[in-house]
């Protein structure tokens, strides 16, 4: 049996997969696998390893273009994430009843493999790597995809296991109907991307509560009691399966807490309660608590052993450019948070250190509004380096809170003036709460040239 309970989509005829990264190309492949007519079209120019593994397959494609009375004859289209709702050719596809999905939705029909999926404005990523290693070490036979790894539906293709951890983001779920969640986490919800949900808060809730829309008896909903986003929206969705809240603010009798000793407790109905002091968690700070409660939850609800659990709580290493620790020199250690890319992503950084902080801030403004940063900013830190072109909203927003904001010329020229700002004992941080593309490819080269700067010191 498949995550979609009924096949309500076409299995033959053509299959039009539009965007050619890594979702794309594994779609491409599942479809060619279960005996679609194949092809792939990028408005942009496709990445070479793509169109290698394209041809290898013989999938035809096309790139920087879109053959419209071709894709507008499909039997099926998946599409990229990236691709808003709102563009022509797909607003078209739709006014002729074309079926126009994602990628999870698509290859979830092929496998019985059990669905643990986390969504969330912040913590996403660690979560779900953190839930992954937790799973790997407990002997599950389990997979990594969606916003990280290799394509889900490429693993449907070519693998075989028995349960996926898939980090799942909004605009995934924007495309997603009939797929169900065996185990379904909503981390946290706060302002992002309000550009594709018309600037309201309500449908961007909305777009991460289809998260749990199928959910049966026998599934799990995972969530934070403590967010105010989240809570709001359960007020309008509603999950069949069972509900285990996290919270650091309250005591549940099922679910996961933190008590006044600073220890997690988490109960499920296994009656095997699991315990944890805070201070042994590897990841340190407020919102980890968060995502080692959302982990340790979907662990126990896996039937892990409490001292697997224990031993990979104790033992995990953060994903690149997330909370990254670079190196200490001269007292000073350096940390690359450079996948903080909005005001929400800084704020769980800067909480999470008690020394005093230089930080390096700034890049392609999505219009922040840094007003929910004052207070840990006025108490936490020493000076602010600006990085980018338009560094006047930082100026503006700081200028009472710190004594110290100097802007750069490039990341070398950052890293070298934090380091003549920072004293023995400091923390030097880059979250920058900003898009990269000014002066960088991405936030994994920003993070990249923010660790060559510090090594070079």
């Amino acid at each position: 049996m498949s995550n979609i309970a009924t096949t309500y989509y076409p299995q033959s005829g053509s299959l039009v997969v539009l965007g050619a990264g890594e979702s794309g190309v594994g779609t491409a492949i599942l479809g060619k696998e279960k005996g679609f007519d194949v092809f792939v079209s990028d408005k942009g120019l496709i990445a070479d390893h793509y169109k290698e593994q394209l041809k290898a397959e013989g999938i035809a494609f096309e790139e920087g273009n879109h053959d419209e009375e071709r894709i507008l004859s499909a039997a099926l289209v998946v599409k990229s994430p990236g691709i808003p709702e709102t563009v022509p050719l797909v607003v078209a596809l739709k006014a002729k009843n074309i079926p126009v999905i994602a990628e999870i939705e698509f290859a979830a029909q092929y496998t019985n493999a059990k669905l643990i999926c986390i969504t969330g404005s912040n913590g996403k990523s660690t979560t779900t790597m953190l839930t992954y290693e937790m799973l790997k070490h407990g002997g599950l036979n389990v997979g990594l995809a969606g916003n990280i790894g290799k394509s889900f539906a490429l693993q449907v293709a070519k693998e075989q296991f028995d349960c996926y951890v898939l980090e799942i983001s909004s605009f995934m779920l924007d495309d997603m109907y009939h797929f169900r969640a065996d185990v379904a986490v909503i981390l946290n919800i706060t302002p992002d991307h309000l550009d594709r949900y018309d600037h309201k808060m309500e449908n961007y809730v909305n777009s991460k509560f289809r998260m749990i829309q199928n959910q049966t008896e026998k599934d799990y909903f995972i969530y934070c009691l403590d967010d105010p986003e989240t809570i709001k929206g359960l007020e309008r969705h509603h999950s069949k399966g069972t509900y285990l809240p996290f919270t650091q603010e309250q005591l549940v009798e099922l679910g996961a807490y933190l008590n006044a000793n600073k220890t997690i407790i988490i109960n499920t109905s296994n009656n095997d309660t699991f315990t944890m002091r805070a201070e042994e968690l590897s990841l340190q700070g407020k919102h980890n608590i968060y995502n080692s409660m959302a982990s340790g939850l979907i662990a126990k609800v896996q039937e892990l052993r409490n001292q697997v659990m224990k031993e990979s709580m104790g033992s995990y290493v953060n994903i690149p450019h997330r909370l990254e620790h670079v190196a200490c020199i001269g007292g000073v250690n350096y940390i690359n948070d450079s996948k903080a890319t909005n005001v929400n992503s800084v704020w769980y950084a800067l909480e999470s250190f008690s020394t005093p902080i230089v930080l390096l801030l700034g890049g392609v403004d999505k219009g922040n509004d840094y007003s929910m940063l004052a207070d840990l900013v006025k108490d936490k830190v020493r000076a602010i380096v600006c990085l980018g072109k338009d560094t006047a909203a930082i100026h503006t927003a700081f200028e009472q809170d710190v004594e110290i904001i100097v802007n750069s010329t490039s990341m070398q020229d950052a890293v070298v003036l934090a380091s003549h700002l920072a004293q023995k004992g400091d923390t030097v941080l880059l979250s920058p709460a900003c898009a990269s593309f000014d002066w960088f490819k991405n936030y994994e080269d920003r993070g990249d040239k923010f660790k060559a700067a510090v090594m070079e010191l």
